[in-house]
Parts: C-alpha cells; structure tokens; sequence
C-alpha cells in the first residue's frame, strides 16, 4: 500500500508520454537559455534564464493540455507576477511580510488577468529576492528576462509539439450542434447527464480541477460510451449487421443510383470501383446535384470490423449526418451494413435480456 504514494497522479501518463516531455523540457530549457544569451548578451550581471522557467516547461512538456500550460498562462503569468513581485518590493521592505503579499497578489493578478500559471508564483518571489541583477534591473526585469524567456519557452514548446504530433495551444472543444439547423441538442446529449449536471458537480465537491470544464464533459461522454460498450462486449457488428448490401457502382449513373434508393427503400447506397472495394457512398442528396456517374458525387462513409463492439458504432449513428456503417473485411471488401435501425433494436433487445435475466435472478 505504501508504494501507491509513488504511483502516478496524471490520467493518462504514460512512460512514452514521460520520455517525449523530458526530452521536449531538455531541449526547450537548454536552447531558451541560448537564445537568451544571445539576444541579452553574456556576463554575472545579466540572468540569462530564470528559475520559474523550469517549473513552465514541466506544464508546458509534461501536461501540455493542462490550462495552466497555455501560451498566455505561461507568458502572461510570469511576466505579470514578476512585475507585481518588483511593485511590493519597492513598498515592503520587511522580508515575512513581502514574500506573501507578492505571491497572494500575484495569484489575484493571475486571476483576474486569466493566466493562472503556478511558476507565477515563483517569479513574484524571484522579483523579491532575486539579488542585483533583479535590482539593478528594476522594472525591467518582468520583461528583459522574464517575459523573453517565457515567449521563446512557449515557441520552441509549439514547435516541438507539432513536430511530436500532439496538439498545442490546446483548444477546447466547440459545443456540439445537431445537423438539422435547430436549437435540439445531438441525440447523442438528450440522454445521460446535461451540462448543468457538471456545473452541480462542481459545485458539490467545492474543489478546483485542472482540467477545462468542456474536456471534462467530452471525458465523462467516452466514459459512458465506453462503459455501455464494455457492458455489450459479446454484442459484435457481424451479430446484426446486414448481409445482403445494395451497392452500386462507381460508374453507374446517377438515374440508376437514385433508382436502387427508390426500389429498395433505403437512404444510402455504398459505392464500390471495380474490384468490389469500398470507395464511398452516395444518398439522395448527392444524387440530387449529380448529372453524370456517381462516383462525381461520392461522400466519405463510415467503416467497421465485423469483430468491431456493435455499440462502439454509437457515436458515429448518432451525429445526425451518417444513418449507417458499412462493414469491411482488412481489403475494403463490403462485408455487411449497420444502419441506425439495426443497432436500435440491437439495443433495445439486450435491454429487454438484462431486465429479464435481472428479474429470475430476483
């Protein structure tokens, strides 16, 4: 049990994630220090690099989605704390009393400004006693080192994102919309909790999470589709996928497309080139605007294993836009289809199986 103290805290850290942040803080630090020494010049009198700028690339490398990590968190949190730890210096000289007034007023700033950045914290204090050079610098120093630092950190920290493939600034996500134009919310988010649910959550537990209040939600989403998928694991897309797929193709024109729809009451059509393979899908609207062959028209589709947990096709089913999921085999070959009805009666089938096996058990 003791050994659980040196367990990771972070969600999601893993030794691949850790290696990638030590060798993005080594690199970030060490060419920050350079730049600097380049733009500032060499010499005891001039901090090239200040502490706080460790404790950032730990945000920045480490939990680069983290609020606290954003470009202006970093930027704006130090330089701003660093200038109010240079005004409480100038007016508090008693040593108990300065160290805390600079840090508390830095959180305030922080607060106000929306760049909370815990290292901010440590540039008040570095302002306060950071010797003669701070001092000689006076009100330069929250910008000639502390703000150049900061702004080159957070440049090579982008660059060395996107050359890993991870994504920084992190951007919250959008709100969803349904497809139809109205006010609804997707009927992905009619059932469940709302985002009122959240908020009293929050409320409830009376405690700060580091984490954006929209990933929150899109996390708790993938826990309940992960959970139901987890619950009709033995549920497979082969179990209730259609065997005998309508398709047509890719050169067929679009009267004959439209045709199929029509004759065989179905909303979409699976389009396949010439060695059978699956190369998209057309629906009446596309087949509306089309004058020639089909493939002019031809919209991506969505696509899944018929080993695949027929519930992982949930999200997919109800964006509002796709109303079915082709199945596949490893070559692009129609296997079978999944449309919204299928998985809805797939659904309310088990549903009925878990009541009933819950009431014998009573």
């Amino acid at each position: 049990m003791a050994f659980r103290l040196f367990s990771p805290i972070l969600a999601g850290a893993t030794l691949r994630e850790r290696m990638i942040a030590c060798f993005g803080a080594t690199i970030g630090i060490a060419l920050t220090g350079a730049i600097s020494g380049l733009v500032l010049g060499s010499g005891p009198h001039v901090p090239l690099l200040v502490a706080p700028m460790g404790a950032s690339a730990v945000l920045l490398f480490a939990v680069p989605a983290s609020p606290l990590a954003q470009p202006w968190s970093i930027i704006g949190g130090n330089t701003i704390s660093a200038l109010v730890g240079v005004i409480v210096a100038r007016f508090i000289h008693e040593p108990v009393l300065v160290v805390g007034i600079a840090v508390s007023l830095a959180i305030a700033a922080m607060s106000f400004t929306r760049c909370l950045h815990p290292p901010g914290g440590a540039a008040a204090l570095t302002a306060v006693f950071g010797g003669p050079a701070v001092i000689d610098a006076g009100f330069l120093f929250p910008f000639v080192p502390v703000a150049l630092n900061s702004i080159v950190l957070v440049a090579l920290g982008y660059g060395f994102h996107k050359l890993t493939r991870r994504t920084y600034p992190h951007g919250t996500t959008a709100a969803s919309k349904n497809s139809h134009g109205t006010i609804d919310p997707p009927a992905q988010e009619r059932i469940g909790f709302r985002p009122e649910d959240i908020d009293a959550a929050l409320g409830a537990l009376e405690e700060t999470f580091d984490i954006d209040r929209n990933d929150l939600e899109r996390l708790l989403r993938q826990v309940e589709l992960q959970a139901m998928v987890r619950t009709h694991r033995t549920l497979l897309c082969e179990d209730i996928m259609s065997r005998d797929v309508i398709a047509v193709d890719e050169h067929a024109d679009a009267d004959e497309a439209r045709q199929l729809l029509l004759d065989h009451n179905i909303r979409m059509l699976p389009v396949v080139d010439a060695e059978a393979k699956l190369i998209g899908a057309v629906g009446l609207r596309e087949l509306a605007r089309a004058a020639q062959a089909v493939k002019s028209v031809t919209k991506a589709v969505a696509t899944a294993s018929a080993s695949a947990p027929a519930m992982g096709l949930l999200p997919v089913l109800t964006d509002g836009r796709s109303h079915a999921v082709v199945i596949v085999d490893d070559n692009q070959h129609i296997l079978g289809l999944i449309t919204q009805t299928d998985l809805l009666a797939a659904t309310a089938r088990a549903q009925a199986g878990d009541k009933a096996l819950a009431e014998a058990a009573a």
